[in-house]
């Protein structure tokens, strides 16, 4: 596969080859508000590669993407789910493993961290296993959705990891991973919570799509149009996804909806994917690093 790349980051690339970690340079301003730190996807395992996915390698792909956050100080990293895999074994000591390892190359991040919780993070472990091993700063271990706040905006990050009545997903007792729901419960809860911080404006994070996303399989939230007329009301900028390893956006009643790339696809360093995300006053722009592609948003 070829990848077109344009002048800024054959820039970018090169310097970071050279030891100067200097993402952006020319565009960063000392007024944006909040820069953080977004990948996903990365799907860590001890086990052979698979089609596009390079598992092993994701270690040192996540080193990379933390050795760049800590250089750029952003506000804070943030992962969208399918932290790790499992191996053909899976059992869920050496899935625990896995977790354990990338979680502490991604806890070299000198800032607060976060997790979304994605299909293959609930394979041979369950949800609580998951949680139990990492940190999403500030928040309650038992917490697979919550908020926490930077520089002024609220950050939602939502768990759409639920059969239809409202049981966890487990996939090693059987869960269908193109049947996802964000339970009543949850739903009320980001209602009232969003109701009490009316005026932040709001970033929400769920490793399954918020809109509508089907190609010959379904990956969006089965739920997805209830989970929107909520956000609808508030001052929600942006909706941020994984789970499909692709780039796709989407504007819905002035919300911006955006997948992005795996981590794990591909093989090697070369082929990383992550971003650092800008928001202002006035736009959301998100500064792509190698796969990952440069996007603008002018905000209303």
């Amino acid at each position: 596969m070829t990848w077109k790349i344009t002048r800024r980051k054959f820039l970018l690339t090169s310097t970071l080859a050279a030891g100067h970690l200097a993402i952006g340079a020319p565009s960063l301003s000392p007024h944006k508000k909040l820069r953080f730190g977004l990948t996903t996807d990365s799907h860590y395992a001890n086990r052979q590669p698979s089609g596009t996915r390079y598992y092993k390698q994701s270690l040192s792909k996540m080193k990379e993407f933390v050795d760049v956050m800590n250089s750029e100080k952003v506000d804070f990293v943030i992962h969208l789910g399918d932290f790790k895999d499992e191996d053909e074994n899976k059992r869920a000591e050496d899935t625990l493993a896995y977790l354990t390892q990338i979680e502490q190359v991604y806890g070299q991040f000198n800032g607060p961290r976060f997790h979304c919780i994605g299909n293959h993070d609930v394979d041979s472990i369950t949800k609580q296993q998951f949680l139990s091993v990492v940190e999403n700063t500030g928040v309650a271990k038992d917490s697979s959705y919550y908020t926490f706040e930077s520089n002024g905006f609220l950050g939602v990050v939502l768990d759409a990891n639920f059969h239809k009545d409202g049981r966890d997903h487990f996939y090693a007792e059987g869960a269908n991973w193109q049947e996802t729901f964000i339970p009543q419960k949850q739903l009320d809860w980001l209602d009232k919570t969003l109701s009490q911080n009316t005026g932040k404006p709001v970033l929400v994070f769920c490793h399954h799509p918020l809109f509508e996303y089907q190609t010959s399989s379904v990956y969006h939230v089965g739920n997805y149009a209830a989970v929107q007329q909520i956000l609808e009301k508030y001052n929600t900028l942006a909706v941020f996804q994984g789970h499909v390893h692709q780039e796709k956006y989407s504007t819905k009643n002035g919300i911006n909806y955006i997948t992005q790339l795996g981590m794990v696809d591909y093989e090697g360093l070369d082929n990383n994917s992550f971003a650092i995300v800008e928001v202002d006053d006035t736009s959301l722009t998100l500064n792509g690093y190698k796969r990952t592609n440069n996007k603008k948003y002018t905000l209303k």
